[in-house]
């Protein structure tokens, strides 16, 4: 190795970007966190200033109005909003969820009518993939599509959809020919003001209450066919495509919840004294501490490896591996969230599990990036398919 090798790191651009966002969520997130997550309420305080910020969906192309950033950037952007408080990082994370069909499958007049109202932060996107019987197997969805003239009329009921009923915009698959199975599958882009579309009561969750989840329901809703994502029959291609890059997202979620976690936990023992001196100078602390730092670290290598490979296949490069890759960092970042949000619990003791303090808040977070955007179980089932295939 040689002086001038390129080390394997974000580049300045990056990190200069985490300490803007670090400002920002230290500043305006994080102690609106406990507030949001009691209230249940979304944020509209949080979108706005991501929004003054230009932070709130940073991967629209500068073509459409947007900041143009990567992959790589995206992800630290929705690590550290998370990091202060993981309802608030779904504002970028959905948008870039809702938005990646049509930047990789939409016509160009898709493009500039739905990405530019995002880039300017007038509108938000949501995805609207799963079914009350189509979860996992989200290929047995029943919701359909049915065209008429230049319309196509939408009847159906999606479940789990992310900040349901604040997004103007709402990336939809519907069955368009039940005879032909995952490739009878389309994609649209619907309207919360398109007639016909309504939404169910919010869930009462365990986490992340500051995000709405809601279903979302047609009832003979019409669009105009040019609202057609890609080629009739291609939907679920370019369901799983996306979620190739957006599963890294997730990653990144549960990265900044896992590491909002640590930093109290370590301010915590540091401060925190038993026996006569910090609880920290205690070697079964430390261990506990050391183990926490270590898989979040590995999680992150892991999570901007992917990011990078993400960013060369939205430029078309084929990636073989990142289908492998998105589901291992959102698996392993998801599966460390957990963990380390528990010992965080533990650590604090009795004060871990009371509200007066945000890790308990975090661990209850943490869970859902187990479950969304593909259940762990089903990650390691994606994994071992591109093992062995």
């Amino acid at each position: 190795m040689t002086p001038d090798f390129p080390s394997y790191s974000p580049a300045e651009e990056h990190e200069l970007l985490r300490q803007t966002v670090r400002e920002l969520a230290d500043a305006k997130i994080a102690p609106r966190a406990a507030e949001i997550d009691e209230t249940g309420e979304f944020p509209h305080d949080v979108l706005a200033a991501l929004v003054q910020a230009d932070l709130h969906a940073v991967h629209v192309p500068e073509a459409y109005g947007g900041a143009g950033a990567d992959a790589l950037a995206t992800v630290i952007v929705i690590e550290e909003v998370a990091r202060a408080c993981a309802s608030s990082s779904l504002i970028p994370a959905v948008n870039k969820l809702g938005t990646v069909p049509i930047l990789l499958s939409g016509s160009e007049e898709l493009k500039k009518r739905y990405l530019t109202p995002v880039a300017r932060g007038e509108a938000m996107f949501s995805y609207a993939l799963s079914e009350a019987e189509a979860g996992s197997d989200a290929a047995s969805m029943k919701t359909r599509a049915v065209r008429d003239g230049d319309h196509w009329v939408l009847n159906g009921t999606k479940m789990w959809i992310t900040n349901a009923g604040v997004s103007d915009y709402y990336t939809v698959m519907a069955v368009t020919d039940p005879t032909l199975g995952a490739r009878g599958i389309s994609a649209f882009v619907m309207e919360k003001s398109d007639e016909g579309v309504s939404f169910g009561a919010p869930e009462k969750k365990l986490g992340i209450k500051g995000s709405p989840t809601r279903q979302v329901i047609m009832d003979d809703v019409r669009i105009p066919a040019e609202r057609i994502i890609g080629e009739a029959g291609s939907g679920f291609k370019t369901a799983l495509a996306t979620l190739d890059h957006t599963r890294i997202t997730i990653a990144a979620q549960a990265l900044g919840i896992a590491q909002g976690a640590l930093d109290h936990a370590v301010g915590y023992v540091k401060e925190r004294k038993q026996f006569g001196k910090p609880v920290a100078d205690f070697q079964g602390v430390q261990f506990m501490i050391a183990d926490m730092a270590m898989k979040i670290e590995a999680a992150r290598q892991l999570t901007y490896h992917a990011a990078a490979k993400s960013e060369r296949a939205m430029h078309g490069e084929t990636i073989k591996d990142l289908t492998f890759l998105s589901s291992a960092c959102k698996c392993l970042a998801s599966d460390v969230a957990m963990e380390v949000t528990t010992d965080a619990v533990q650590l604090l003791g009795g004060y871990g599990y009371v509200k007066d303090y945000p890790v308990e808040r975090m661990m209850r977070d943490a869970k859902i990036t187990q479950i969304y955007e593909g259940t762990n179980q089903i990650q390691r089932v994606v994994m071992a398919r591109q093992i062995l295939k």
